[in-house]
């Protein structure tokens, strides 16, 4: 007999999902606050927060394609969670920026975003993970309805900008990051058919539009 989750395995997984993304963030943080972190505790923490967040993104998109390939449907109920907490370690990841390495300079803060285009993108990224969380509960999914689901398909172009973000920051070897550009590349081919449908479904919104007023041009 084939092997099949059920609520409490779910339940179970849940609880490993939450030790497993806690208990690394709650400790690189006491290592800083005991100077433990090497000779640059931002930098250290900067890349930690960073990675960590884009590695629980890519988990959360993981998430529908392996509950499809092992036909387990009730593994979809974890893909908000790591959501989460991907949201999580990007806002720890932009706290940390603006606390430490600005020193709450506000004035400064609009001038990186707007100088420097992997904090703009990065900066870009955490507004779309931002939206997403606020709207990832039952409550506002029954509120939207149908423009839930457009919302949250901005998931993909929030990818790809951490992606962006990742590869312009680094200045040297760009090897890990290329890493990652492949396998977010790898989870959006995963929903090459959504995509298109979209970008099908979106041009012809657009062509509607343009027919319908004679002045859009």
């Amino acid at each position: 007999m084939a092997f099949r989750l059920n609520s409490k395995h779910i339940i179970v997984l849940k609880t490993v999902i939450h030790l497993a993304a806690l208990m690394p963030l709650i400790y690189t943080f006491y290592l800083a606050s005991i100077d433990q972190l090497g000779a640059d505790p931002v930098k250290a923490l900067l890349y930690f927060s960073g990675i960590s967040a884009f590695n629980l993104l890519l988990l959360s998109l993981l998430v529908s394609p392996l509950a499809k390939k092992l036909r387990q449907g009730l593994l979809i109920n974890v893909r908000r969670l790591l959501g989460l907490y991907a949201f999580t370690y990007a806002l720890s990841h932009f706290l940390v920026y603006i606390l430490f390495e600005l020193q709450l300079n506000w004035g400064l803060l609009l001038s990186e975003i707007i100088k420097r285009p992997y904090i703009t993108v990065g900066f870009a990224a955490l507004l779309i993970l931002t939206a997403l969380t606020l709207t990832s509960t039952r409550a506002a999914q029954r509120k939207l309805k149908n423009k839930w689901q457009k919302l949250h398909n901005w998931v993909y172009l929030a990818v790809l900008l951490v992606a962006l973000h990742f590869i312009w920051s680094v200045k040297s070897d760009i090897t890990e990051p290329l890493i990652y550009w492949a396998m977010a590349l790898i989870l959006l081919a995963q929903r090459k058919t959504k995509l298109q449908q979209w970008w099908q479904k979106r041009a012809k919104n657009k062509q509607n539009k343009q027919t319908s007023d004679p002045f859009s041009n």
